[in-house]
């Protein structure tokens, strides 16, 4: 399944990509650096109530986000992680497994943490304001 959308239609592609995420609480993005992981991140935590800031965890790896509805948003940013041992001394197990909602960006960093029904999402920047995501069920 695929969406084409522009930059100022975010928040339209943040709430198709919950509408495909059903009941999955892991999405991992894939996409190049710049392609808009955060940005669509930010929409994400924003469609599901938070009024938090939605910054890049990139030197701290995990930001947890509390929702209004009680539940807890982890989003992890493993860029700077080597490897799987790394991220697993950084707690992403203990966030992945959680049962709340998870958003993973550099989710290649550390592939085998993954859980099974986690949903793969791939950013392609098409140009500078248009973005495709494409989602895939399985890894």
């Amino acid at each position: 399944m695929e969406l084409l959308y522009q930059q100022h239609e975010i928040s339209k592609a943040a709430q198709w990509l919950l509408q495909q995420a059903g009941s999955r609480k892991v999405l991992a993005f894939f996409a190049p650096m710049g392609a808009g992981k955060t940005t669509l991140s930010a929409a994400l935590l924003h469609l599901l109530g938070s009024t938090d800031h939605a910054g890049s965890p990139t030197f701290s790896i995990i930001n947890e986000y509390a929702l209004p509805n009680g539940e807890t948003l982890y989003h992890m940013d493993w860029y700077r992680l080597r490897d799987e041992e790394e991220a697993i001394a950084a707690g992403v197990e203990d966030a992945l497994y959680s049962g709340h909602r998870c958003l993973v960006e550099w989710p290649e960093k550390a592939p085998g943490l993954l859980p099974p029904d986690t949903l793969s999402v791939r950013i392609e920047p098409v140009n500078e304001e248009s973005r495709r995501l494409v989602v895939l069920a399985e890894q």
